[in-house]
């Protein structure tokens, strides 16, 4: 039975990570300051002796009094929402939190990853996006403090494998959903299923052509456990490779919710990527991993989840 460390436990993408590892039997360590976490989100695990949640900021120095063997570091603000409301708490969890939990793990001899971000590649000019692509990124933009916080975040864990021995390996993960992610965190689809089952209209920005690839949060976790235990160092991308306009999505949010709901029209946000897709070709060859959950399987799925009883033809209740 392996302790694995996840920073950010407590959040959409940690909380899974933490059920999938300890359904593997394996020991947790959750650590997260709960800014955007929610105890909601591991108040079902129930097993003291195989899981525990340390209330910690990580932007300070922090340590365990036990053996670690795996290091996942998930901690950050994710949505535009959050690291708009928290651009310098974004900008030092991305330094000063990689820098504490990468020594850390070289203290403990841990195998350490980061979960990077598709957000690296920018408003990309490469499409798809691949592992050798540098980027096209604004970095004093509004979303530059998330942009550079993990690009930063990659130099720093690539600077202690290279200088200090540290095993340290990159995930950078694109869109991901699924269960447990807040109604109002900003991103597209709990946005847009939120507006759906209200019954209220459903906002798209721009005139919608802009495109993303939407992973389900169990192919995603897959992925990166896979990765973690693999003793690959470089960056590998995380995502499903199917590519979707965002008036796609919300037309098929609408048909599957079975809502009235209008598609309204509002303005751009600035530095919004126009595309983003991943090429998977290096987790295919690496990892022997591809997604296996569709786009409408996935949000049945999360619908399902929510708990909102959906009428057929007739709208949510």
């Amino acid at each position: 039975m392996a302790t694995c460390l996840v920073t950010g436990g407590a959040g959409f993408l940690g909380s899974h990570l933490c059920d999938e590892l300890i359904s593997r039997g394996h020991r947790v360590i959750c650590v997260d300051n709960l800014e955007t976490g929610s105890l909601a989100n591991i108040e079902h695990i129930r097993d003291p002796e195989r899981f525990i949640h340390l209330n910690v900021d990580i932007i300070d120095p922090y340590f365990v009094d036990e053996p670690v063997d795996f290091v996942y570091h998930l901690a950050s603000p994710a949505s535009p929402i959050d690291y708009l409301r928290l651009p310098l708490h974004t900008l030092k969890v991305g330094s000063y939190g990689t820098h504490h939990t990468l020594g850390l793990a070289k203290a403990k001899r841990a195998r350490f990853l980061i979960a990077s971000t598709s957000e690296v590649y920018g408003d990309p000019l490469e499409h798809p996006q691949s592992e050798s692509y540098w980027g096209h990124v604004n970095p004093i933009g509004p979303r530059g403090v998330y942009d550079e916080a993990k690009r930063y975040a990659e130099a720093l864990t690539m600077a202690y494998h290279r200088q200090q021995g540290v095993d340290t390996a990159i995930v950078r993960i694109f869109n991901t959903y699924g269960s447990r992610m807040r109604p109002h965190d900003g991103r597209a689809i709990p946005t847009f299923l939120r507006q759906a089952l209200g019954g209220r209209p459903i906002t798209v920005f721009g005139d919608g052509s802009q495109t993303r690839s939407f992973c389900y949060v169990s192919d995603l976790i897959r992925g990166i456990i896979g990765l973690a235990e693999s003793g690959y160092h470089d960056p590998v991308n995380i995502g499903n490779p199917d590519e979707f306009t965002l008036l796609e999505l919300a037309e098929t949010v609408r048909e599957l919710t079975s809502a009235d709901s209008e598609i309204i029209y509002e303005a751009l946000p600035t530095d919004d990527p126009k595309q983003r897709r991943p090429n998977i070709a290096l987790a295919q060859k690496l990892l022997d991993w591809s997604p296996e959950v569709t786009l409408r399987e996935g949000l049945q799925r999360t619908i399902e989840d929510s708990g909102v009883e959906v009428l057929i033809g007739g709208g949510p209740r």
